[in-house]
Order: C-alpha cells, then sequence, then structure tokens
C-alpha cells in the first residue's frame, strides 16, 4: 500500500499583519516591558548606607569618563557649535524618526565658534535639580564653581537658603516656554524678567531634539538678543542627546526619554572635574517617611511612563557609592538652625 503523501499549504500573514508584528517587535525592543522598581526597598536601601563617609574615586571617575567620551564626546557635543555643526549639515531631530534639518545661514550665525572651555573641565560643579524644602543647602551649592540647574526654576529670596542663588547655566525646555510664557507670541516682558535671576549665564536648550521645540527655542535666542540681555543661549547638540540615550538604555534605563536631569548630570561628569548633585529624589517621601513635593516650587510629576525616573535614581546612585559623583540627599543644615526668613 502506497504511502500517502500530503503537502501543507504554504499559509501567510496579510500584509497588515505582518507589519503590525514587526512593530510590535520593535517596540519591544525599545521600550521592553520591565517592572519598575518598588520605591520602598530603594528608600530602604539608601537608609542602609546613610552615615557612612563619602569618598572620591578618581580611578572610578576616570574610567567613567572615558566611557561618556567613547560614546558621546561631551566636550565637543555638549552644544551645536560651528565646529560640530557646519553650515548646511544636514541633522536628525533625536526625537523624531521622520524629521531632520538643514543648517542654513541664518541658524548657523547663532552657534558658538566651538564648544571646547564652555565648562572648564577643572571647575567643580553643583547640579541642582527637583530638591526638598528646608534642606539648607543654599550656601554648599552655590560654593561650587560652576552651578547648573534645571528647567528655569524660581530662585526667589524665599528658597535662597535651600537652592542658592548662584547660576552659571541653566536648561529650559520648550515646553515651558509654551506653557509658561505663550511660546513668546504675546508678551516677551515677562520671560526677560524671569530669566534675569540667572544673571551671565547660559541658558541651554533642546532647540533641535523635537521639530515643535525649534521655533519656541530660537525664539528664546531672538528675545534676549533683542533687549541685549547677558544671558547666552546654547543649543543642546542632537547626536549628543541621541547618544547620551543610547549609553544609559545600555545600562538598563527604560524610558521613552530621558530626564533632563540626567541628560545634564551625563554633560557634567564629562565636562567637570568634581561633581555634586542636590535634590534628585523623585520620590513622594523621604528618608523619614515625611511626604514631600516632587520640586520644590511646585508638585507637578512628570508625565506616567515618559521617564523612568527610579531608574534614574539607581543609576546616580551606583555612581555615588562608587565614588563618581556625590549626591546629596540629606538636609545640609538643621532647619532649626536657621533664621526665619
Amino acid at each position: 500500500m502506497a504511502g500517502l503523501m500530503y503537502k501543507c499549504p504554504r499559509t501567510r500573514l496579510p500584509v497588515g499583519a505582518s507589519a503590525l508584528c514587526v512593530f510590535v517587535l520593535c517596540w519591544l525592543y525599545i521600550f521592553p516591558v520591565y517592572r519598575l522598581p518598588d520605591e520602598k526597598a530603594i528608600v530602604q536601601g539608601v537608609l542602609m548606607q546613610q552615615g557612612k563617609a563619602w569618598r572620591r574615586n578618581q580611578t572610578a571617575v576616570t574610567v567613567f569618563r572615558k566611557l561618556l567620551e567613547d560614546c558621546c564626546n561631551p566636550g565637543q557635543l555638549f552644544a551645536m557649535t560651528r565646529q560640530n555643526s557646519p553650515l548646511r549639515k544636514n541633522l536628525w531631530y533625536d526625537g523624531e524618526f521622520l524629521y531632520s534639518f538643514s543648517i542654513d545661514n541664518a541658524t548657523f550665525s547663532l552657534f558658538p565658534q566651538v564648544s571646547k572651555h564652555l565648562v572648564p573641565l577643572s571647575l567643580s560643579s553643583s547640579l541642582v535639580d527637583y530638591i526638598a524644602h528646608r534642606s539648607g543647602c543654599g550656601k554648599k551649592i552655590d560654593h561650587a564653581e560652576f552651578v547648573m540647574r534645571c528647567n528655569l526654576p524660581p530662585l526667589s529670596a524665599e528658597y535662597s537658603k535651600d537652592v542658592g542663588s548662584k547660576t552659571q547655566l541653566v536648561t529650559a525646555n520648550p515646553s515651558i516656554i509654551e506653557k509658561r510664557f505663550q511660546n513668546l507670541l504675546w508678551s516677551r516682558k515677562a520671560f526677560v524678567d524671569s530669566v534675569k535671576v540667572y544673571n551671565h549665564s547660559y541658558i541651554y536648550m533642546p532647540a533641535f531634539s523635537m521639530k515643535t521645540g525649534t521655533e519656541p527655542s530660537l525664539r528664546v535666542y531672538y528675545t534676549l538678543a533683542d533687549v541685549g540681555a547677558s544671558q547666552t543661549v546654547l543649543f543642546a547638540n542632537p547626536n549628543f542627546l541621541r547618544d547620551i540615550g543610547k549609553f544609559w538604555k545600555g545600562k538598563g534605563i527604560h524610558a521613552k526619554r530621558l530626564s533632563t536631569g540626567l541628560f545634564l548630570v551625563s554633560a557634567a561628569l564629562g565636562l567637570c572635574e568634581e561633581v555634586t548633585i542636590y535634590g534628585f529624589w523623585p520620590f513622594s517621601v523621604d528618608l523619614h517617611g515625611r511626604f514631600i513635593s516632587h520640586h520644590y516650587y511646585d508638585n507637578v510629576l512628570p508625565d506616567s511612563g515618559f521617564h523612568a525616573m527610579p531608574e534614574e535614581f539607581l543609576q546616580l546612585w551606583f555612581l555615588h557609592k562608587s565614588g563618581v559623583l556625590r549626591m546629596q540627599l540629606e538636609q545640609c543644615e538643621d532647619p532649626l538652625s536657621q533664621p526665619a526668613a
């Protein structure tokens, strides 16, 4: 009896289904499924380390700086310059998949000649992000030679004991220009007045990170130039932002985008000899279990799922324990010893 032969029919997914499968696989590669670290477990881990003296580890600093230099070259690519972003060069937005831009004469004229020595390597730096109220760290922050701040924070007298008043560089996301200052389409006075507190500082903007952020960022540049303001606008290089994002993704940070704070810490570690960070505590309670606001001036939380703040904290905490940077988590002064404002 002859054996029966049966040939299985070849099946093929519809084109739409195939495309969907490819999209899902790519999405899982870029944003893999993961479980966020438990906030209570992180706080307990930090508490176990309290009381141990922090020591700078020059070997660890050198090794980590070499990693940053090899992947991202912050010394040359931190800001857009005429050297790293020549005329007619085509650059892709780091936060967009479909859009690029060509550097024309008008845009090229806004860049400084070179980025070297914008932030001298020999400096010690303080980097301030969200910070607990009544930390009493103002004097320590201002003692650094170069102070960086995130997202145009208020520096009025009521906050000076906690956050200081000195600033050499402050970031400004285009979304802040839109929400606080109506994209500078109406009155520009409120914006000009608000940045006077930063004195002769750089205002660092990701103008070419997202297409929607380009016009507001350029408007900031021209606004300050028109009034002869003492601040200087620097534009973040999208290649640097993209490479830094890949660098931290390789270390296990799962996020659609890094926070401004981590971008700035990365730059500081590549540009400054000593780095101390203040206020990088993205949790709802302090080390004593007391509620604290997200920022010292408000409690506006980041978009859910956009940043991975606990994971960023764990990476920075590891660098603290390794002696690469110093993370100030406790109060610098006893609030009871501070005179009333």
